[in-house]
């Protein structure tokens, strides 16, 4: 029987500088080395798609943004109203259904100049339960349902509930947006939630550079009936109020590394990821 060889080069004699010959021995005592499987790396955000809370904490600068969520009541006409007549520029992040049930209201919100787009999935579903195709169809979906209704491409999304994981905002990145939070929840939903309280909370929280969250599509909250004060309360302070995406591109916010775990808010700190 034939035994394969390999010849390999190994040290013999004790402290020889030049003690290296030529040994064979059999390759069986060689064993291949095993195969290990390495699993991919969780999508990171900080590699695809950033996370923001914030701007610039040394301008005064805050973004005032309304969520169109999925609800019977769709629709409060007199907030936009409002931020028409106070010249107040504002970010609406709608969900799909939302534009597809009343067309002609976002046709509306699409032609005015001081109102900016964004996406805020299709049913408002919890996204870091779906799973990443799913989210991803949330987005894509509502992408679609506004560009082909207006001819806007929504750059930035807002995840339903505030809620969002690295997973997300990696299926962020590839849906083309930027995931926006918040540092100022204004407590619109709250049940306890009054039009005196809503502006005291407010002008008390606001910082500069802070993305205050409302909400335009329940009529029974009070925003409609604060947001008058509330506008003039941050004027007189000496904000200037913007859109996210004024706020952003014009004077970007400082970078940092760290992306956020699921959990709508934590400090009010800008949370941006990069690589």
């Amino acid at each position: 029987m034939r035994v394969r060889l390999r010849t390999v080069v190994a040290v013999v004699g004790m402290g020889l500088a030049s003690g290296c010959v030529p040994v064979v021995l059999p390759v069986e005592d060689f064993p291949a080395p095993k195969e290990v499987k390495v699993e991919p790396p969780e999508p990171i955000a900080s590699f695809v798609s950033p996370v923001v809370h914030n701007g610039l904490r040394n301008e005064m600068r805050v973004a005032l943004t309304f969520d169109a969520c999925p609800t019977r009541s769709a629709y409060d006409e007199r907030i936009t109203r409002i931020l028409q007549q106070t010249r107040t520029p504002a970010t609406i992040f709608l969900s799909g259904s939302w534009v597809k049930n009343s067309p002609q209201t976002v046709l509306e919100l699409a032609s005015n100049p001081l109102f900016e787009l964004g996406n805020h999935s299709y049913t408002h579903k919890h996204m870091t339960q779906l799973k990443p195709a799913q989210a991803l169809d949330e987005l894509l979906h509502t992408q679609a349902e506004i560009y082909d209704l207006t001819g806007v491409i929504p750059e930035y999304f807002r995840p339903p509930f505030g809620e969002f994981d690295t997973r997300l905002a990696s299926v962020v990145g590839q849906a083309g947006l930027t995931t926006i939070e918040f540092d100022l929840a204004s407590g619109d939903p709250d049940e306890r939630a009054t039009k005196p309280k809503l502006v005291n909370w407010v002008l008390k929280q606001a910082r500069p550079g802070s993305i205050i969250v409302m909400h335009i599509n329940h009529k029974q909250f009070p925003t409609a009936d604060a947001l008058p004060e509330i506008i003039q309360g941050l004027r007189k302070r000496g904000y200037e109020l913007v859109t996210v995406g004024q706020m952003l591109k014009e004077r970007p916010p400082p970078l940092c590394n760290d992306p956020w775990p699921v959990s709508p808010l934590r400090d009010a700190v800008s949370s941006i990821s990069v690589p």
